[in-house]
């Protein structure tokens, strides 16, 4: 019996060259709409699908393909006589083959572009991939071509994996109406989640190389999609972790050239500058012992006189918008270190972490840097310089492991104590890694002093200017120590824990 094939797809990246091989290998082709009309001008015979059903296109395209004739010779079990019976009492031709892709509905999301007909093919064929072979995507076609070239027919193993892609597609089409639903209707946090994540690079390792990992992508994509790897080892679990975080944090920085070392997801270095190399040098200067083995991330293109600075200093990953041609010359000839060219991130509308068999699920953390929704607390306001610091300090100090002080002077992280489980020994770890550096200098804290020492730490660190969101039963306490020591304090009413 001849083999017939419905071929009807929004993307018709390859579908006549497609349409040709199959009928050269002696197959019919079925199709409908701008697909028939496309195959038919290329000269191949096309049964239209109205031939089939008895019917046209109605309601403006809404009903096509949706009729017994179709899905009947889509979903029948071959083995079933039964099924056999009814094929034969209402003249059903059995589909061997569904080549469909959908309406692209996240391109312009819209009531027309929800797709009925591909969406019930697709998954009726992938149901029935028993006897039916279903293609979402246009590159598979070369290969099912290429099975039925050397064996006549498609390997139940191919079929059953793009059975698996198709109702993946299917998954992920509606998971973006849904998204749009939800859209429309504004709810921070939707009463369901539907994510959908396709699988875009496989890692070296884990976060230990006894563990597997791989980076997914959402839909609308990532940076990371984007992004060039120019040398280097392949990239781990870690490796993609603690760039994101470099990424994310030197891209929210400010207008001016900006350079952040991370270690463990958390800035050991960060410093702003007039230029790039410059900025570089001072943030690596800010803790050189934790910059061993860091992450450094640039927000300016490269130059080589940068990229000789960093060269000697062990380094897993280097990330910049781009590089001059000399200055990767310089990068790459260091085997170990990942050089990477990327996009501005984005930032995804919900943070989502896992937790024991559910998801945690909040808004995403948005920094204001709004000086006009922040109060100056204490009796003297602060310098031009303090606030320079102390907006590049609030700017560090929340994307930070809490609880966290920040340290800042002229435009460069000194001190970052980060994740521990006491504010003090935050601020003591902070005035430690300072080392005098943070004289005159601005001190940041994610979230309130509950008591006094906190404030008394940073004096005693040699700041003059203070940061925090405010809100102690005790800030009275707080800034009556402020003022004893003739500092500066702002609240910005903002608490900016990080876990």
């Amino acid at each position: 019996m001849t083999k017939r094939a419905l071929l009807s797809a929004y993307d018709k990246t390859g579908m006549v060259e497609f349409g040709r091989a199959l009928i050269d290998l002696g197959w019919e082709l079925v199709s409908s709409g701008g697909t028939a009309r496309v195959l038919a001008d290329a000269g191949l015979p096309v049964i239209p699908t109205e031939a089939v059903t008895g019917f046209g296109e109605m309601l403006g395209h809404r009903v096509v393909t949706l009729h017994p004739a179709i899905h009947g010779g889509i979903l029948a079990d071959r083995d079933d006589p039964s099924h056999v019976d009814d094929m034969a009492t209402h003249d059903v031709t059995p589909i061997d083959l569904v080549a469909v892709n959908l309406y692209p509905f996240s391109s312009d999301p819209s009531i027309e572009l929800i797709d009925i007909g591909g969406p019930a093919m697709v998954r009726g064929a992938a149901k029935n991939h028993r006897y039916v072979t279903v293609l979402v995507d246009p590159a598979d076609y070369e290969p099912v071509l290429a099975e039925l070239r050397a064996d006549g027919e498609v390997a139940a193993d191919t079929r059953r994996r793009l059975a698996r892609q198709a109702f993946a597609h299917t998954a992920a089409y509606d998971a973006a109406i849904v998204e749009w639903f939800d859209a429309a209707a504004d709810p921070p946090l939707p009463p369901t989640l539907h994510l959908s994540a396709e699988r875009r690079q496989v890692l070296r390792y884990g976060e230990n190389p006894h563990q597997v990992g791989a980076r997914y992508s959402l839909p609308g994509g990532s940076c990371w999609d984007d992004a060039v790897q120019h040398g280097g080892k392949e990239m781990s679990y870690l490796n993609v972790y603690d760039a994101d975080a470099a990424w994310r944090l030197v891209n929210s920085l400010g207008e001016l050239p900006a350079a952040v070392v991370i270690k463990h997801a958390n800035a050991c270095g960060a410093a702003v500058g007039a230029d790039i190399t410059g900025a570089y040098v001072r943030a690596h200067e800010g803790d050189p012992t934790s910059a061993f083995g860091g992450i450094v991330a640039l927000n300016r293109v490269v130059p080589v006189a940068l990229a000789e600075a960093l060269a000697p200093v062990f380094t897993e990953v280097v990330i910049a918008p781009g590089y001059d041609d000399d200055a990767l010359e310089v990068l790459t000839q260091k085997k170990n270190v990942r050089v990477i060219t990327a996009p501005p991130p984005t930032v995804p509308p919900l943070d989502v972490r896992t937790i024991c068999g559910g998801l945690l699920v909040q808004t995403a953390d948005t920094v204001s840097m709004d000086r006009s929704q922040w109060q100056v607390v204490t009796d003297r306001a602060p310098s031009d310089e303090e606030w320079r610091d102390l907006e590049l300090a609030w700017r560090l100090v929340a994307r930070v492991t809490s609880n966290t002080i920040v340290l800042v002077k002229d435009g460069q992280a000194v001190g970052i104590g980060a994740g521990q489980q006491n504010r003090r020994d935050a601020g003591r770890i902070a005035a430690e890694k300072a080392a005098g550096r943070a004289v005159g200098g601005a001190c940041a804290s994610d979230a309130f002093f509950p008591f006094r020492d906190g404030l008394d730490a940073a004096a005693e660190a040699g700041a003059t200017a203070v940061i925090q969101p405010g809100g102690s039963i005790r800030d009275e306490e707080v800034i009556a120590a402020a003022n004893e020591a003739g500092m500066a304090m702002v609240f910005t009413g903002e608490r900016h824990f990080k876990h």
